[in-house]
């Protein structure tokens, strides 16, 4: 966080990439940010080393935790993480000058780099702060990775409204309550999946102890979200928001209704438009699509990519690729994604990206990756297997071959061989027929083989 915030103040652009980034991953998010100095945890320098180099515009590494001279194979200069010096001028900047780049998975395609201007995190921390009622003196909790929006919104929050973060390496199901304890957290943040897998625990007395009175909750399905109140005594504030946009949809605890994400917040607009951008009828599915009245409230497009830029921003709206549903009174319900992106445990996986790994395995020849329903209402990460002729492959042997090239979430947990896959005439593998026909009984299962990824 710290980086992050003296590159805002310098007038520099922080990209803070995803631990877990691997690979062909790895590579385009250096090479496409041009970004020439890295701060990386020792441990992750193994996964720079093994790079191509001469695609890469880094000069130098700085390596936390590590002595000030850092010996090891790499054409970049690598040293300890300098000393503070003294205090420097804030840069002149404008609220529409780029803050961060998040890197963040889509349809198909390499990851896009959302440039998010100064101005988009003073609306995040406004707004969602307001629809958590964060006042002067809350201590905000928070177990979600700082490369992603959600924590970063956070730190904002706490910013606008005089408020105390605290920042937890990662989540733990086992810890989560005894984290919120100790730190005498008020407000607190989960994703969809955390709630049913803290409620799959057998209950503690620690659910009570703590004084959190309401958390950030977008996703949780409906079944889960009173369960979960009347147990824990926290409340769900559900809401829609994107790296790309801004906390568009939501409210405070007391408008909360069951299965929806709330309203359009002040500020914004929004539609519910069909394939030709028409508005359709309330009550009708459609994509929802986006803009903002307040100046730099929205990222300002996608890094090094005017073409995405265009098309996510086609008609001079931010087209989310989600299907929704609005009531006549204004509550939007989520649908389901019209994108090709999978999303799992929190994190966006691109299936293009997976396939390309799967694809340089030398047995096999077509590969599809796709989102299946998992039991905490999220997805799990299914392909759809064509080897070569006359090969043959272990699914176990295809997992550890993706386990170094690739996130260890994004690795598939369903492996499917078959002779082939449905396409469209002009050759374009049909998807929607792979989703409808999901797990068989000829499907391998990484979970029921007890084969555990390696995080690291």
């Amino acid at each position: 966080m710290e980086m992050v915030l003296g590159c805002g103040w310098l007038g520099a652009v922080a990209v803070p990439i995803n631990t877990a980034s691997r690979g062909m991953q790895l590579q385009h998010i250096l090479r496409n940010s041009g970004a020439r100095l890295l701060v990386a945890e020792s441990n992750l320098i193994e996964a720079v080393r093994a790079l191509d180099h001469d695609e890469l515009s880094l000069e130098t590494i700085w390596v936390i935790g590590a002595p000030h001279d850092v010996s090891g194979p790499s054409p970049f200069a690598q040293v300890g993480l300098p000393p503070g010096g003294e205090p420097v001028e804030a840069a002149a900047l404008s609220d529409g000058d780029p803050f961060v780049i998040l890197y963040t998975s889509g349809t198909s395609g390499l990851s896009k780099g959302v440039v998010c201007p100064h101005a988009q995190f003073f609306w995040w921390g406004t707004h969602t702060g307001g629809d958590l009622e964060v006042r002067a003196g809350d201590v905000l909790y928070t177990c979600l990775p700082l490369f992603h929006t959600n924590a970063l919104n956070s730190f904002f929050q706490a910013l606008m409204h005089d408020a105390q973060l605290i920042v937890e390496r990662r989540f733990s199901a086992s810890g989560f309550f005894d984290s919120l304890v100790s730190t005498g957290a008020t407000v607190t943040y989960v994703l969809g999946a955390m709630v049913p897998i803290l409620l799959s625990r057998p209950p503690s007395p620690k659910e009570r102890e703590h004084r959190v009175r309401v958390a950030l909750a977008p996703g949780v399905p409906p079944q889960f979200q009173d369960a979960f109140t009347e147990r824990c005594g926290i409340g769900l504030v559900d809401g829609y928001g994107s790296t790309e946009t801004n906390s568009v949809i939501g409210g405070k605890l007391n408008t909360r209704r069951a299965g929806f994400m709330g309203k359009l917040a002040h500020g914004f607009d929004a539609r519910v438009v069909d394939e030709n951008d028409q508005p359709v009828p309330d009550g009708e599915a459609g994509e929802l699509i986006l803009r903002a009245d307040q100046p730099f409230a929205f990222a300002s497009g996608y890094f090094g990519m005017p073409e995405k830029t265009n098309e996510a921003w086609r008609n001079l709206w931010f087209h989310t690729g989600d299907r929704v549903v609005r009531t006549k009174d204004g509550y939007f319900r989520f649908v389901d994604r019209q994108k090709d992106a999978i999303r799992r445990r929190g994190e966006n996986i691109s299936s293009f990206e997976v396939e390309q790994v799967l694809l340089s395995h030398p047995d096999v020849e077509l590969a599809a990756v796709f989102a299946v329903q998992s039991s905490l209402a999220e997805d799990e990460v299914m392909a759809a297997i064509v080897l070569r002729e006359g090969r043959t492959l272990d699914p176990l042997e295809l997992v550890k071959y993706c386990e170094p090239r690739m996130p260890y979430f994004a690795v598939p947990r369903y492996v499917d061989f078959r002779p082939d896959v449905p396409k469209t005439e002009n050759g374009k593998i049909m998807k929607y027929k792979l989703r409808e026909s999901g797990v068989t009984s000829t499907t391998w299962d990484l979970e029921e083989s007890g084969y555990r990824l390696k995080r690291s």
